[in-house]
Order: C-alpha cells, then sequence, then structure tokens
C-alpha cells in the first residue's frame, strides 16, 4: 500500500511494483491534515488491515538557529512528526488488538548529531524518535514493535543531480563515478567511503519489520557509513 499526496509519483511507485509482480494499490491524501490522515488510513485499510507502517514523511528545508522563523518551525513538527503520529493513531489500535504488528519512523542522522543548517528539522525528527521509544513503551507485551531508521547522506536523484552540475558549471565533467568519492571527501566524509542508497534503508526497515527483529525495540538504527561518529566525537 503506496502512499503519496501526487498521483502521478505515487501511481509510477505502484505501476514499478505491479511490473514486479508485485500487488500494489495507492492511496493518496496529504497527512498534515487530520481529516485526509484519517481518510488515508482508512482507504489503506479497506482490503484488509494493515500489519506494518512505514512512517517516511520528512520535509526540510536548510535554516540556521536565528534564520528559522516560528511558522519553519511549526511546518517542521506538522511535517515530520504529526504526520506519523496521526498514522500510528489510526493503525496501532487494530495492530495490538491483532497481537502482532511492525512500527517504522524514518527519522535522520540529525537525530543523535543536531545539523546546524538543518535546525527545525533536526529538533523535528529528533522529537519523532523520541516519541517512537516511547511509544515502544506504551506498546509493550503486544506484540508491536516501534522502530526508528535513521539514515545518512543519502544518493538521491536531486543530489545527484545537485554535485553532477555543480561540476559541469565549473567546467568538470567527470562521471558520477569518478565524482562521487570527491563528494563524500568534501560533503560526508563516513568510514565506508560512499553515500547511501535507498537499499540500504530498505534493507533496514525489512528487517526491522521482519519476525527476525521481535526482540527489538524502541531503538534507533543509524544507517549512516558511520557518518555521526565520525563527525561528532
Amino acid at each position: 500500500m503506496i502512499h503519496g499526496r501526487d498521483a502521478e509519483a505515487t501511481e509510477a511507485v505502484v505501476a514499478e511494483l505491479c511490473a514486479d509482480g508485485r500487488d500494489a494499490t495507492a492511496v493518496l491524501g496529504d497527512l498534515t491534515d487530520p481529516e485526509q490522515a484519517r481518510r488515508v488510513c482508512a482507504d489503506a485499510s479497506i482490503e484488509g488491515p494493515i500489519d506494518i507502517l512505514v512512517a517516511n514523511a520528512g520535509p526540510f528545508t536548510e535554516h540556521a538557529f536565528f534564520e528559522a522563523s516560528d511558522e519553519d518551525w511549526g511546518n517542521a513538527f506538522e511535517g515530520n512528526v504529526l504526520t506519523a503520529v496521526r498514522c500510528i493513531r489510526h493503525l496501532a489500535g487494530p495492530m495490538r488488538e491483532r497481537g502482532w504488528g511492525r512500527i517504522v519512523t524514518i527519522g535522520t542522522r540529525g537525530v543523535g548529531a543536531p545539523l546546524a543548517n538543518m535546525v527545525e528539522y533536526s529538533a523535528a525528527k529528533a522529537a519523532l524518535a523520541n516519541a517512537t521509544g516511547a511509544l515502544a513503551q506504551e506498546l509493550a507485551g503486544s506484540g508491536v514493535t516501534a522502530n526508528t531508521v535513521s539514515p545518512g547522506v543519502m544518493l538521491t536523484p536531486g543530489l545527484r543531480r545537485m554535485f553532477l552540475d555543480r561540476a559541469h558549471r565549473e567546467g568538470d565533467a567527470k562521471s558520477w563515478e569518478d565524482l562521487e568519492p570527491e563528494v563524500v571527501a568534501t560533503y560526508a566524509p563516513n568510514p565506508v567511503g560512499r553515500l547511501g542508497r535507498p537499499e540500504d534503508i530498505a534493507d533496514a526497515v525489512a528487517y526491522l519489520v521482519s519476525s527476525q527483529a521481535s526482540y527489538v525495540t524502541g531503538a534507533t538504527l543509524r544507517v549512516d557509513g558511520g557518518i555521526t561518529k565520525t563527525t561528532n566525537p
């Protein structure tokens, strides 16, 4: 069950999954609106109960501390914390009644190492991780676990394009394979020596929602190539 706000983008993910032999359905709605969030969760449950929730909303903007306005702070908490809280409110109860469920919230490396240029985003994601830990205690003994996965610097299409465009403007026609080591060294130095891939996060989530992780709850799993430790001794 794939949720999104943009119908075209969401349906593209559904089509990709279906082409791979999966059974996928889209549910559309803006989770920053309480009523739309309720409807999204109701629509998602029409075909059967939801056993796994991955709360992946994560809007961010770059602000230093004294640049962020009250509105910026409010938007950060609305988009990163309340979107997850609303889905959990609607879906965790039925999980508990059935005696099994998995809830994974997506944080950021800024949860444990605040990012000075993303102050309100880092604070909001830290609040989400804290709330997820409290949720794990609330669900104690129910068969439902709650954990957070905190990504590091991920190689998204936008990030790749930003650095390639910058290199080309400077007259450097390197391929991404040649450019990535330089990006890692200057932008995201970490012991693994590369940027994260979406698959790295997907694998971590897949573990936490599996039966193999039944003894893991209230945890924040950093998937960041070790960057948090190297940049924050």
